[in-house]
């Protein structure tokens, strides 16, 4: 039977692309891409619906669909909050999809778009404390689904920094910063994964397959081979860096909460880590890997520039 896919995070480049994707694959039937707000480009053969994170909206698109796979890619800023962000709103619209998949008979597949910055903080090694994250909460909430329906294929995807010639994101907003914040005595190793590779991992890992009918379950990283120091992003992309102390995050928390700058101290705080991501599971998973390097998907970004 041609499966019924949601996806979510539609007004989003991966999201829109991934929702594109599923739906010419052959052994897909239907398609809904769900966000807040509108998509701003195609979605091939899926289907948009609008949702609200404050109603049933989204736990009503899962059951009427009757959706045997659901992709997790967030939800939108609300339009109506102009440039102030809602805290916890990928918690909230993320409470309402697990709930609904857990009501659900026909769910069977949930693929969930997390990130790199799960599990790192500042201190030696890049090991110390974890401050709260949506990310972190995201992952415990999803991982409680799991505990309550184990019959659920659930595969968590923690990703690096999604990058390329049609990405606007938080990293490619701050990397176009005049003058780019970076943690004093840090200078960690960055790495990235092109949006085409992105939206492939994806794509693959909600229609994964053993051949026995059982698809990977677990917690997967998505990075490219390679790093490059965050000096050297900074300089190629012809900006300069302003070096904080770890207490001078205190003051870009406040402009962050007033939508006076769009890279938060939280994810500024990642930068205190050197941790490398080992995609060898997502790769032995899905039996495929990326297409672009680190250095590639990078040059890829400055290229359109």
């Amino acid at each position: 039977m041609s499966r019924v896919v949601i996806v979510t995070g539609a007004s989003r480049y991966v999201g829109a692309r991934a929702a594109e994707a599923l739906s010419a694959d052959p052994g897909v039937g239907r398609v809904v891409a769900m966000d807040s707000a509108p998509p701003g480009r195609g979605l091939g053969a899926a289907e948009f619906v609008p949702v609200r994170l404050h109603d049933q909206s989204v736990g009503d698109v899962v059951r009427e669909t009757g959706a045997d796979t659901v992709v997790h890619l967030g939800f939108a800023e609300d339009p109506a909050a102009g440039r102030r962000r809602a805290p916890g709103r990928d918690v909230l619209g993320t409470l309402q999809l697990l709930d609904a998949c857990q009501r659900s008979e026909a769910v069977r597949r949930l693929v969930v778009r997390s990130s790199a910055a799960v599990g790192t903080g500042p201190g030696a090694g890049g090991a110390g404390r974890v401050g709260p994250s949506e990310a972190a909460r995201i992952e415990r909430h999803t991982a409680a689904l799991s505990r309550r329906r184990p019959d659920l294929s659930v595969a968590v995807l923690r990703f690096a920094g999604i990058i390329g010639p049609s990405v606007e994101s938080p990293l490619t907003r701050y990397l176009g910063l005049r003058v780019v914040p970076t943690v004093r005595g840090y200078d960690p190793r960055m790495q990235f994964i092109h949006q085409d590779d992105g939206v492939e991992a994806v794509r693959r890992m909600a229609l994964a397959d053993d051949g026995g009918g059982s698809a990977p379950d677990g917690v997967f990283d998505v990075a490219a081979p390679g790093s490059l120091p965050l000096s050297h992003c900074v300089r190629r992309v012809g900006r300069h860096r302003f070096a904080l102390p770890e207490r001078g995050l205190k003051v870009l928390r406040g402009l962050a909460r007033r939508g006076e700058v769009d890279y938060s101290p939280e994810r500024l705080r990642q930068l205190c880590c050197d941790r490398v991501l080992d995609p060898t599971e997502l790769e032995r998973a899905i039996g495929w890997s990326p297409s672009y390097t680190s250095q590639e998907a990078f040059e890829s970004f400055l290229d359109a520039a």
